[in-house]
């Protein structure tokens, strides 16, 4: 018999109420059933969101750094089962052990950060215009707050929101995505052990059309905070404008790193390997354009096609393995029908294209990694997201004709420049139109301390991680003490 895996409500491991269940496969061996987990209907998200309700009033109450006391200890223990989580999530979610070890370590350093934060959470004093006033503001929970995350980080985005939510003083109910239920039940483990008092974090699976959309509705969940899809991200906006609920979206990337001529051509290279086929290509953040002047545009295509067609292939527990699969079959289905998209535009293919089921590797999800070259800033494969290990390739004359295709996405979540040309670096820093900016650096590797999101139709304006994802989480509240002991009238009494 299967594992069977249980919802985390008020404290208790519970049951769908309906009894449904749904598959957890490994995407590398189709044949391997993690185990059965609850299809959660809007019976089951009453209860999570009930739970959390009664519990914001105590948990509101909780000091800071109380709270932030509770979060360290769950970092501490993230940091001991470090390799027992990696290994399980590479089996859930596909990704080789070297990049499951650093989501896990992103949710460790964002426990951290939290905590620390415990200590500061820090408002505003400011000299009031009047005499014998004090003038300040101060940060407060919003209350119960809904958190849908995805399946590409299935530690680190969790723990992004529901850290800083709880550190706030906010209850919470997260919805993880269908495709990595496992990796949340091992979180909410962690919660447990760590002492967070019951209903103050729980824990809802299932799908999005019935667990997700039931949190967007519901009357008592203040805050909606998403990553995901932009299809799905403007879905979530509509439902959420209609009751004025908070809501904060992270969404769709399509990230270019420009080559200049003046390149390190060799760590350009290196950085366009990783962005482009780390993940397997399934980033918000995952380089899908190279963007290169023309006069290394032959040299750099060639040490492309060499260095992508020696990537070795398979299941990512294999610590020699350097790319893992395609989360699913709909996954590898749209990959592969953007190549032909691709082909139809008139992009060259160089290499890959081509579904990957070489021997053992029959059973999984795997996918070639793909290059195309001839590619103009037009066509659907230079501007619309694949979420898959398909590298686009386009030549250009000039830094600022770089700079205006990189731009020309709807997108604009990470942008990568390689360049010894200082000026042309902070030309860069000013004139690309994304969120993240990375100098010789591939488009991948966000620091938990910096604030993460992006412009366009990225998201809606809000900054995840730093300092940023605490304005997400709290209210601000302005406050005037006035000790003068006779009416004073702003803007009134304090005119010449």
């Amino acid at each position: 018999m299967p594992d069977l895996f249980k919802n985390y409500i008020d404290g208790q491991w519970v049951e769908a109420k309906s009894g449904r269940t749904f598959e957890n496969r490994n995407p590398a061996d189709r044949r391997d059933l993690i185990g059965l987990f609850p299809a959660s209907g809007a019976e089951d998200v009453e209860a999570a969101v009930s739970a959390a309700k009664k519990a914001f009033a105590k948990w509101r109450l909780v000091p800071a750094p109380k709270r932030g006391e509770i979060l360290f200890r769950v970092g501490e223990l993230l940091r001991q089962r470090k390799e027992e989580i990696a290994r399980s999530m590479t089996r859930e979610m596909g990704k080789i052990l070297k990049e499951t070890r650093g989501d896990v370590q992103e949710g460790i350093d964002t426990a951290f950060y939290a905590a620390g934060e415990g200590r500061r959470l820090l408002g505003e004093t400011t000299p009031s215009e009047l005499p014998d006033k004090f003038a300040m503001s101060v940060r407060l929970p919003l209350g119960v707050c809904a958190l849908i995350t995805p399946w590409n980080f299935p530690m680190a985005i969790p723990t992004w929101k529901l850290f800083p939510a709880l550190l706030c003083g906010n209850t919470v109910v997260l919805k993880p995505a269908e495709d990595t239920p496992y990796s949340a039940v091992e979180l909410f483990e962690i919660l447990e052990q760590a002492g967070l008092p019951p209903g103050v974090a729980n824990l809802v699976h299932g799908t999005g059309e019935e667990a997700g959309a039931a949190l967007v509705r519901h009357r008592d969940v203040q805050l909606i905070s998403f990553t995901g899809s932009t299809a799905v991200g403007r879905e979530i906006a509509a439902a959420c404008g209609q009751s004025l609920k908070r809501v904060s979206l992270e969404m769709g990337g399509k990230n270019g790193q420009i080559v200049m001529e003046d390149a390190d051509l060799q760590l350009a290279l290196e950085g366009a390997l990783w962005g482009a086929f780390g993940t397997t290509g399934q980033r918000c953040t995952a380089t899908s354009r190279v963007i290169f002047h023309r006069d290394i545009r032959k040299k750099m295509t060639e040490m492309l096609i060499e260095r992508a067609e020696k990537i070795k292939i398979g299941n990512g527990l294999d610590e020699n393995v350097q790319m893992g699969p395609l989360i699913n079959e709909a996954a590898r289905k749209k990959v592969h029908g953007y190549v032909q998209i691709g082909k139809g535009e008139g992009a060259r293919l160089l290499t890959g294209g081509t579904i990957y089921e070489e021997g053992e590797w029959v059973h999984g999800l795997f996918y070639r990694p793909t290059i195309f070259d001839e590619v103009t800033p037009t066509m659907r494969i230079a501007r619309e997201e694949i979420f898959g290990p398909v590298l686009s390739l386009i030549e250009v004359k000039s830094f600022e004709e770089a700079i205006e295709v990189l731009n020309a996405t709807p997108y604009g979540l990470s942008s990568s420049i390689y360049t010894r040309d200082v000026a042309r670096a902070f030309r860069a820093i000013r004139d690309i139109e994304a969120g993240i900016t990375y100098i010789n650096g591939p488009t991948i590797g966000a620091e938990v301390h910096l604030p993460f999101g992006g412009v366009k139709e990225t998201g809606n304006g809000h900054r995840e991680a730093g300092t940023t994802v605490y304005d997400i989480f709290t209210e601000w509240k302005s406050v005037y003490i006035d000790y003068s002991g006779r009416l004073q009238k702003a803007q009134i009494d304090s005119v010449d």
